[in-house]
C-alpha cells in the first residue's frame, strides 16, 4: 500500500484462527481462503522469527483486519493484504512485504523471495497471478467477498 520498507517477518505457521487484537510482533496475512492457489501460497509462505509471528485470517469473514481493510478502501477481492506494525500492505506491495520478510527457509521461500524481492518486478508478476487467480474462482463458481459493497459485483 505504501512504500515504507517492511522489514522482515517470521517463520509462520498455519495457525488459522479467529482475529483478535494483534501483539506488536504479529504479522498478518488476510486473503481468500476459498482460492485454492491463494491458499496454497499463504500457507507455504514463511516470515523470519525476528519478524514476528505470521498469522492467517480469512477475508470471508468478519474481524477488525476486515473492518479497517474496508474502511482503507481497498478491494480484497483484487489483492491479498498485509499488516505489519499497523501498516496495511496491498496486492504487489503485500507480496513484495513478505518476500522481504521471507525466512528463506526452503525452495519455495527462496524462490518467491528471488521473484518478489523486487518492486519493480512485483508489480508486473501480481496483477498477472491475480488475473489467473479471478479466472480460477470463476471456473470454480465463486462469488466474490465484495467487501465495498459495490452493486451488481458478486461475480468473478
Amino acid at each position: 500500500m505504501n512504500d515504507t520498507s517492511a522489514g522482515r517477518l517470521r517463520s509462520g505457521r498455519d495457525d488459522r484462527e479467529a482475529d483478535t487484537p494483534s501483539a506488536t510482533d504479529e504479522v498478518l496475512l488476510i486473503y481468500d481462503w476459498e482460492c485454492p492457489a491463494c491458499d496454497t501460497y499463504c500457507r507455504r509462505v514463511r516470515i523470519a522469527p525476528s519478524a514476528g509471528r505470521l498469522r492467517l485470517v480469512n477475508a470471508r469473514e468478519v474481524t477488525s483486519a476486515m473492518i479497517e481493510i474496508t474502511e482503507a478502501g481497498l478491494d480484497i477481492d483484487q489483492g491479498m493484504v498485509v499488516k505489519k506494525g499497523g501498516q496495511l500492505y496491498y496486492g504487489s506491495d503485500a507480496i513484495h512485504a513478505l518476500a522481504a520478510l521471507s525466512s528463506r527457509s526452503d525452495l519455495f521461500n527462496k524462490l518467491t523471495h528471488l521473484v518478489f524481492r523486487s518492486r519493480q518486478s512485483s508489480h508486473i508478476v501480481y496483477p498477472a497471478l491475480r488475473t489467473c487467480r479471478n479466472l480460477l474462482l470463476r471456473t470454480m463458481g465463486k462469488t466474490k467477498i465484495n467487501n465495498l459493497g459495490i452493486r451488481e459485483n458478486e461475480r468473478f
